[in-house]
């Protein structure tokens, strides 16, 4: 009896010790699919500036306000923009007529002037020379002068000259403007409406646009002030998606690729998963940060990593702790980033991620 005991009891330690190497097993064969990484929420941020110089008219926006891509935030005093529109368009009016004028060539009433020129010109001439031959028979019958003969002569010549007038212009009437001057015509044309397109965009400079959605950081001049290409106007937080800046070591470096999903957590939200995905694994090893871990860990290499968030309702901070969950056993689809390439590329901003918000 007490030997049963015995073996019953060495069976029963036989059996806890079983299910607690299962338990362990279990637990640390689950610890191997994910990857617990933790952080901090960062954000981009956009300098927003006015492309022309001009005084302030407006700012439609102030601190904490939201904007949406495309809105219109600010505006500057567009008259001296608009009268320039209007040179522009003037002057490019002008040369149009010009260009016509060339390429219709000679009106029919300016070559019927041309003719009859030269139908002046050559009675002119026929006259003049009806009078040289009666004055050279009479000079040499002795009845006529040496002199009026040689005026009659120069009579002759100039007649002739004025006719051969007539004629090239007659010819140059018919033929119209020369092709380099349609060519000089167009090509001003061209210049002109350059011109007005510069024109055009200096007075839509003007206006200035919020380049994505996000949230008004900070307003930092007012209406009133000049505003330059080199002087923001608002300071614009891009608060979707945000990233988790965290931190990886070297052997685990291997096990996420760029591209992997993510869940993100907050102690702000308990509970609440954020959907997420690797965007961008840094190059270059760092000492780990000192605002971060402990003295031990400070002396550890280790990757910067940012996990991208979908972050619609604007829950997620900047600086807010959070803890990053990466599932290891995940099969990437076609078309994802090469993990050769991850360390060294940036999906946060790519347009095949950007979709992963909407």
């Amino acid at each position: 009896m007490k030997k049963k005991k015995i073996i019953g009891f060495i069976l029963l330690v036989l059996i806890v010790c079983g299910i607690g190497v299962a338990v362990y097993l279990s637990v640390h064969h689950k610890a191997k699919k994910t990857l617990r990484l933790y952080g901090n929420v960062d954000i981009r941020q956009v300098e927003l500036a006015f492309h022309a110089t001009g005084r302030v008219l407006q700012l439609l926006l102030q601190e904490g306000d939201p904007v949406k891509p495309g809105q219109l935030v600010a505006e500057l005093d567009p008259v001296r923009y608009e009268a320039s529109v209007g040179q522009a368009a003037g002057e490019l009016a002008a040369q149009r007529q010009i260009l016509a004028r060339l390429l219709a060539g000679s009106r029919p009433e300016e070559i019927e002037q041309a003719r009859a020129r030269v139908r002046a010109a050559e009675a002119a001439l026929k006259d003049t020379q009806a009078t040289y031959r009666r004055t050279e028979a009479l000079f040499r019958e002795q009845y006529m002068s040496h002199q009026k003969l040689d005026n009659d002569e120069k009579a002759l010549k100039s007649a002739a000259a004025n006719l051969d007038v007539a004629r090239q212009e007659l010819a140059l009437a018919i033929e119209g403007p020369r092709k380099e001057d349609i060519a000089a015509a167009r090509a001003r044309l061209k210049a002109d409406e350059a011109a007005l397109r510069l024109a055009e965009r200096q007075l839509q400079d003007t206006r200035l646009y919020a380049p994505s959605a996000g949230v008004i950081q900070s307003r930092i001049i007012e209406p009133g002030d000049m505003a330059f290409p080199e002087t923001p106007v608002y300071t614009l937080a891009l608060t979707n998606p945000v990233w988790v800046r965290a931190y990886v070591s070297e052997p685990d470096l291997g096990k996420i690729r760029l591209g992997m999903s993510a869940d993100v957590t907050t102690d702000s939200y308990p509970g609440k998963r954020y959907k997420g995905w690797v965007g961008f694994i840094s190059p270059t090893a760092e000492f780990t940060p000192k605002s971060v871990e402990t003295t031990e860990e400070r002396t550890k290499l280790v990757y910067q990593v940012r996990i991208y968030v979908c972050n619609p309702q604007n829950e997620l901070r900047l600086g807010m702790p959070a803890t990053v969950v990466i599932p290891l056993n995940q099969t990437l689809k076609k078309g994802s980033p090469d993990p050769g390439a991850a360390r060294i590329a940036d999906a946060g901003s790519r347009p095949e991620h950007a979709h992963r918000c909407n």
